[in-house]
């Protein structure tokens, strides 16, 4: 019997890996657009005279359009599907990120508003990208496979810094940091050229085989979830009564306060932490960007390792519950010793500090397969959106609130201690709040 499993294992294709590589590459470009302004900041900031209180307003522009168009760019993807929707939204971002290098040939107040209004541009374009990942990972993978699938992806935002950070470290010191803006924008316009040529549903993709879509579709799949238009109903998009019913869901609400919890730490990385390793710790901008990756590099590992653990103790347990909950609450318990931060002096002990924090971030950081695990078929997109506003109301705060720390008390002290209460908040939720984690069944007459 083995010999037979193993044979049909070895007839099976394996597409669903070339498309969870393609979620991790758009990813990782997608956060290395939203960190350009961390890294040009420092340089942006002394031209454009900007306080840190301006600076964390300008900062949070991208957050709240972001948060503002996630329910309505998951229902867009329900409506019309996740192809061609995420390939509208790479195209349009990438061109506002490259538009940003123009506001250097502006003067004061002009430049300020420009810069605000085109990070708020980005964020409307990117709003549709993590519910359409989500989507994606719930119609390729089987339900024993999606934690690490989802942590893979999710990993992009770290292995962006790794990347990408030294690359426009140097870009920043060696041409200015316009050339950021210009050569990270146009390095999006050609992903989102290969996205249109490369993904398909796992109906469509040439590449795929029986073997691999039976085993994906038997081991829970939604393998119609981007059906063909023409064989949808007219009125086959999402239902916006769906989204009381999922706020009156108390899983879901666990779900939703831990992930803008989470969110914190990723946007501290995200805006401050450039600016807190040249201000703070007295490095160059060139320097900040080498220095970045070790933490980064380190959220990556934790990402892919919290999928595989998740997963493992899934196989063994037959628990969702039980495999999201310890890998999520172990991970950003550990996400604590941030603050340790502050009670250390030299370099390599803070570098040291911050890359445990993000690797447990990375450990706990699977909200997206929690996501996959629970959105009901019809509205997968909305409660993706869903999530992800609530996730993503840290991107609005989280630069504002800590820029009235700096300028309050001068030092970064109090922001690591707010990063790390949030750490402690998002395994509380859930802890507590979050009960038994299942798929979420909707009314829908």
């Amino acid at each position: 019997m083995s010999a037979v499993v193993a044979a049909a294992d070895a007839r099976r294709s394996r597409v669903r890996l070339f498309i969870v590589t393609m979620l991790f590459l758009v990813t990782t470009v997608n956060y290395a657009d939203r960190a350009t302004l961390s890294i040009a900041g420092p340089a942006l900031s002394k031209e454009l005279n900007l306080d840190p209180i301006a600076m964390g307003y300008v900062f949070s522009a991208f957050g709240w359009s972001y948060v503002i168009a996630q329910v309505p760019g998951g229902w867009l993807l329900d409506r019309f599907g996740s192809r061609w929707v995420y390939a509208l939204s790479i195209m349009i971002w990438s061109l506002f990120t490259v538009m940003q290098g123009w506001i250097g040939f502006f003067g004061g107040g002009a430049a300020i508003g420009m810069l605000f209004a085109l990070r708020f541009l980005v964020g409307f374009a990117e709003a549709p990208s993590f519910p359409a990942n989500a989507r994606i990972v719930a119609a390729w993978f089987p339900g024993n496979e999606r934690g690490t699938a989802s942590a893979f992806f999710n990993s992009g935002q770290y292995f962006a810094t790794v990347i990408f950070a030294p690359l426009m470290g140097w870009i920043a010191h060696d041409f200015g940091w316009r050339y950021v803006f210009y050569v990270m924008g146009a390095l999006g316009m050609v992903m989102g050229l290969i996205w249109i040529k490369t993904m398909y549903g796992p109906k469509d993709h040439p590449a795929i085989n029986e073997a691999e879509f039976d085993y994906i579709k038997q081991g829970g799949a939604l393998v119609d979830l981007d059906g063909p238009k023409d064989a949808r109903a007219t009125d086959s998009g999402p239902k916006w009564n769906y989204i009381a019913q999922l706020l009156s869901n108390r899983m879901m609400l666990g779900v939703y306060i831990g992930q803008y919890c989470i969110n914190t730490l990723t946007y501290f990385f995200l805006t401050w932490f450039p600016v807190y390793l040249v201000k703070e710790r007295g490095l160059s901008i060139l320097q900040a960007g080498f220095v970045a990756t070790l933490p980064a590099l380190c959220g990556v590992i934790g990402g892919v390792l919290g999928g595989v653990i998740s997963d493992a103790i899934l196989q063994r347990t037959k628990s969702l519950t039980l495999a999201r909950k310890i890998t999520i609450v172990g991970g950003m318990l550990l996400s604590m010793v941030i603050i340790g931060c502050n009670y250390v002096d030299t370099q390599a002990l803070v570098i040291g500090f911050m890359a445990l924090a993000f690797f447990g971030k990375g450990i706990g950081a699977l909200g997206w397969a929690v996501v996959s695990d629970t959105s009901p078929k019809e509205a997968g997109g909305v409660s993706g959106g869903l999530f992800n506003t609530f996730g993503n109301l840290s991107s609005i705060t989280t630069p504002i609130i800590i820029g009235y720390i700096l300028a309050a008390t001068g030092s970064f002290n109090g922001a690591l201690v707010f990063v790390g209460a949030n750490a402690l908040m998002a395994a509380v939720a859930y802890l507590v709040i979050v009960g038994k984690i299942e798929r979420v069944r909707l009314k829908t007459a």
